[in-house]
């Protein structure tokens, strides 16, 4: 267990303190409309999100940001990628309170960035490994919407674990995929999830920011 490895176990923690219990991702306008109502519907809309939709598409730029690509066009790009309001602000407030922690606990960029670029930068100047940083960083993504269903759907502690676990195979898809894509390769379709996302914003009864 290396210095490298418990500083990213403890930046993508559901205790670091970037309000993630605060968003659903879109779920919770899922979830009233009934397309999201027990496990099985849980992981299959948490899987489309981590496969095909800003799971995937925020690893790329995550490993991109990691290799020292250019952070002032990655951040414009992830921020482009919202597909509504609530979204970009999901990320936005997400990674300006990531940066801000990570730079005054253990010093770097405290600049606000994109969730996965802010993520990405700090594991570059502490020098994180990619793989892990990149498993890591999307096992936090699922394990945050499990969360919220857990909560909403409502389902029980043990099935959210077996959601994790089932979806353990995908994320280590994703990330050899995010690994080996270049730019070129953005690109999703998790379509329900986006417009989930833009009918929260009108919801007239909503728990989470998102």
């Amino acid at each position: 267990m290396t210095d490298t490895i418990l500083k990213l176990a403890n930046w993508l923690s559901p205790a670091f303190p970037v309000g993630a219990f605060s968003y659903s991702h879109g779920l919770e306008a899922a979830i009233a409309a009934g397309d999201v109502i027990d496990r099985a519907s849980a992981e299959r809309w948490i899987g489309t999100c981590l496969r095909h939709g800003a799971g995937r598409l925020d690893a790329i730029i995550l490993v991109h940001t990691l290799r020292g690509g250019d952070v002032d066009e990655l951040d414009a790009l992830a921020r482009a990628l919202a597909p509504s309001k609530e979204r970009a602000l999901e990320t936005e407030a997400q990674g300006a309170a990531f940066a801000a922690t990570v730079a005054g606990a253990w010093q770097g960029d405290a600049t606000p960035r994109a969730y996965p670029v802010a993520i990405g930068l700090a594991a570059r100047q502490h020098g994180c490994p990619e793989r892990e940083t990149v498993s890591l960083f999307l096992h936090a993504y699922i394990a945050n919407l499990v969360s919220a269903c857990i909560r909403l759907v409502p389902l029980g502690q043990v099935e959210g674990q077996r959601i994790i676990a089932a979806l353990h195979p995908a994320i280590a898809a994703v990330t050899t995929e995010a690994l080996a894509a270049s730019l070129d390769d953005i690109g999703g379709c998790a379509l329900a999830a986006d417009i989930a996302s833009m009918r929260h914003e009108t919801q007239s009864v909503r728990l989470f920011r998102s």
